[in-house]
């Protein structure tokens, strides 16, 4: 919880949580808010505006992204360290090859018209992208993405949903230091067990950023669960002072569902993808934390055109008294208030 900033003190700068954090990730689900907007409203509070991390990223570039994450520009050179040998599929790197003046034509146009979005890059592509899914023959979004990860082209901002390219040059810092791979690797495993407290040496495979930690840390071993973990030894001292917050599904203290139930027994699936006839929490339920507890989830939705929002179950995991009744129906007032809604309303 503390390594997460979920304890009673709450952080009071966007840059600095994310520093923290390591990352912030992006969701085009807005069922209540922007995942990206939710995890730092949970940690910032209602002072937090989305118009900061606009800022932060397009303005101040004290924060960039990079395949969906955002994340603080002092750790740029960690996930640039490599990029040449990138993607890491040789399918991928074949199409690359094999497009080479179609990857020259989209650097030319960037330096001589740049900032574009893909819409405004033409597809001069020899050989078309081939996918089973959604990417199919999508190809100029398909080498842009491959050319952010190789570092050649950077996101310099979105206009609403969609993303504006440029060259790296117009973007990040001239001053990054590259660190070795083996070093930059070392030193994602530590500020990952830095943002997470705890986490295996090793963990099954995860979309977006990897939830294990290598050697980082020190061992350690959780009572009643199998296997060793590793822990940041920052958080084995001092008091916990806890709080109650509203959490997206993609926050980080949930977003490995087994870690959450293996350290918290907490169940969770996020249901958006069934049908809601077989949905035990709701589209976009938010886990709720009380204290060092997740006890439950806000099955919750925004009415813009009642300008509310509207509650339609609180599920319980644990027997709500009157002081957690109380502390989870101030933090929905509080969201309701943040994004600005009237009230928020029984369905």
């Amino acid at each position: 919880m503390r390594a997460q900033l979920l304890d009673a003190q709450r952080p009071t700068d966007l840059v600095a949580t994310v520093e923290r954090l390591t990352l912030l990730q992006i969701d085009p689900t807005a069922a209540i808010a922007p995942s990206a907007d939710l995890v730092a409203w949970s940690r910032l509070g209602s002072s937090y505006r989305p118009a900061h991390l606009k800022q932060a990223l397009e303005k101040h570039r004290t924060l960039f992204e990079l395949d969906a994450l955002v994340r603080p520009m002092s750790d740029l050179g960690l996930y640039l360290a490599g990029a040449a040998e990138r993607p890491s599929y040789e399918s991928a790197r074949a199409w690359i090859r094999a497009n080479d003046r179609f990857r020259r034509d989209i650097l030319d146009r960037l330096a001589s018209s740049g900032p574009l979005t893909s819409r405004d890059i033409p597809d001069t592509s020899a050989v078309p992208w081939k996918s089973s899914g959604w990417t199919n023959d999508r190809n100029v979004t398909q080498m842009l993405e491959m050319l952010m990860v190789r570092g050649e082209v950077a996101i310099s901002g979105r206009v609403g949903r969609e993303r504006v390219w440029n060259l790296p040059e117009r973007v990040y810092p001239s001053d990054v230091a590259l660190p070795s791979i083996e070093e930059a690797e070392r030193r994602r495993n530590e500020r990952r067990l830095g943002s997470l407290g705890i986490a295996r040496e090793r963990a099954r495979a995860m979309p977006m950023e990897p939830v294990h930690v290598g050697q980082a840390g020190e061992p350690a071993v959780v009572e009643g669960v199998k296997g060793e973990w590793r822990v940041d030894p920052r958080y084995l001292v001092g008091d916990f002072e806890g709080r109650t917050a509203l959490l997206s599904p993609f926050d980080r203290l949930v977003h490995d569902r087994v870690r959450a139930e293996q350290l918290f027994d907490f169940e969770y699936t996020l249901e958006m993808y069934k049908p809601a006839a077989t949905r035990r929490w709701g589209y976009f339920a938010l886990p709720i934390l009380h204290g060092d507890r997740l006890v439950g989830k806000l099955d919750a939705t925004v009415d813009r055109t009642s300008s509310v929002l509207r509650v339609n179950a609180i599920h319980e995991d644990v027997r709500f008294g009157r002081t957690l009744a109380r502390a989870v129906e101030a933090e929905v007032a509080d969201l309701a208030a943040w994004l600005e809604l009237d009230a928020a309303q029984p369905a």
